[in-house]
């Protein structure tokens, strides 16, 4: 089974990892998190991040998710890639989770594709016309 890494701003890792715990119904399995908070130290945060990698990895490789491209997670991330065995995605959403979670057997390149399409998917304008709409 592939490990899932999600490094990311202030909370939004934990909250994350809970929602998931939500859907699933149990503690996930090879599911971490990494927050980075403002006065934080990129190097010492590379070097969390690596141990938790080290500890997900049970062979399957790790998916790391960040949330926003270009930002300080997105930045550890790019230091922890190893292509075919550590890879990163960023814009992590809830879909994207539940999505990863759910194709986690399969390799880590079609996983990849899964989180992006599940992220991309989970972001849907709301309108009158195409939802059903609760009138009290």
């Amino acid at each position: 089974m592939i490990g899932i890494l999600i490094i990311a701003h202030g909370g939004l890792g934990e909250s994350l990892k809970e929602c998931a715990k939500h859907v699933i119904g149990n503690e996930p399995r090879q599911l971490a998190f990494l927050a980075v908070d403002i006065d934080d130290d990129p190097n010492n945060l590379l070097t969390k991040a690596r141990g938790l990698v080290d500890e997900l990895n049970h062979g399957d490789g790790v998916l790391v998710l960040s949330d926003m491209y270009g930002a300080t997670p997105c930045n550890i991330v790019s230091k922890l890639l190893v292509p075919g065995k550590i890879e990163g995605v960023a814009g992590v959403n809830m879909p994207m989770i539940v999505r990863t979670m759910t194709y986690r057997h399969e390799s880590l390149m079609a996983l990849v594709e899964k989180a992006i399409s599940g992220g991309r998917e989970g972001v849907v304008h709301f309108d009158r016309e195409h939802c059903d709409r609760y009138e009290p």
